[in-house]
């Protein structure tokens, strides 16, 4: 069986999607904007060290709190269709019709978490997904507990070996035919797990790890310009002032 694996965010979309989707919610619930105060002390906490990756991801979602978890998929459900749908690449859109056509499986494999990362698998007609899980019950708490780790580097491989079929059984000759899409040093041991490597706008880390022979580095256009256009995109998300859909094509 051959295998596809692609990571989401600056990888099939030019954003984070969890402040994207933040967007999303705010755009349809502007008073939850202040409950970005849990979140404050969580991100400077991040900023020094202090705090790690998967606490801050946890704090971040406090803007949900309160809210039913049927009204949550919802709105995952519609922020895949109306706004994944057209903010990702068309060049990422066209390697997926193209693994498609050639019968391999998809497998979209992201640190997001998983309530919307699923959504957005079944839009973009992935085979599997697998995400950062999060207990929510009926009912959003303060801070989501996570289930498991924090699906990311090394959880990556061993999170898709246990949940998708035929991946653990794979051969060194089989990975070497499969292909792995990422923009990040974070998903070295996911790239590093296939033979046909795809770099998309690629890290420094990134690009300093593989010999230029052994990657394909693509740069599809980006609706802002460099690291700083990135993190002010950011920023309007979270604050629920960016636009929700990607330009007309």
């Amino acid at each position: 069986m051959r295998y596809a694996f692609f990571d989401l965010d600056h990888t099939l979309l030019p954003f984070d999607t969890q402040t994207l989707f933040c967007n999303f919610v705010l755009h349809r619930h502007p008073w939850r904007i202040v409950l970005h105060a849990w979140f404050v002390p969580y991100a400077l906490g991040r900023a020094v060290g202090v705090v790690s990756t998967a606490t801050a991801k946890r704090a971040f979602l406090s803007y949900l709190w309160g809210m039913k978890r049927a009204h949550l998929r919802r709105l995952a459900r519609d922020f895949a269709h109306d706004c994944v749908d057209t903010w990702i690449y068309p060049e990422m859109r066209a390697e997926i019709l193209r693994h498609k056509h050639q019968g391999r499986k998809l497998v979209l494999n992201t640190a997001s978490p998983d309530f919307y990362a699923e959504e957005i698998a079944a839009v973009l007609d992935f085979d599997h997904c697998v995400a950062t899980r999060f207990h929510i019950g009926n009912i959003v708490p303060l801070r989501p507990p996570l289930v498991g780790s924090n699906n990311k580097r090394e959880a990556k491989i061993a999170a898709m070996k246990a949940s998708v079929p035929g991946v653990a059984a794979l051969t060194d000759e089989q990975r070497f035919h499969c292909w792995a899409y990422s923009d990040s040093a974070a998903d070295i041991p996911l790239l590093e797990f296939c033979g046909n490597r795809i770099l998309v706008h690629p890290s420094g880390g990134l690009k300093k790890h593989f010999p230029q022979h052994d990657v394909t580095v693509v740069t599809p256009r980006r609706p802002y310009w460099g690291k700083v256009g990135d993190m002010l995109s950011a920023l309007r998300q979270m604050l629920g002032l960016h636009g929700e859909r990607g330009p007309a094509r």
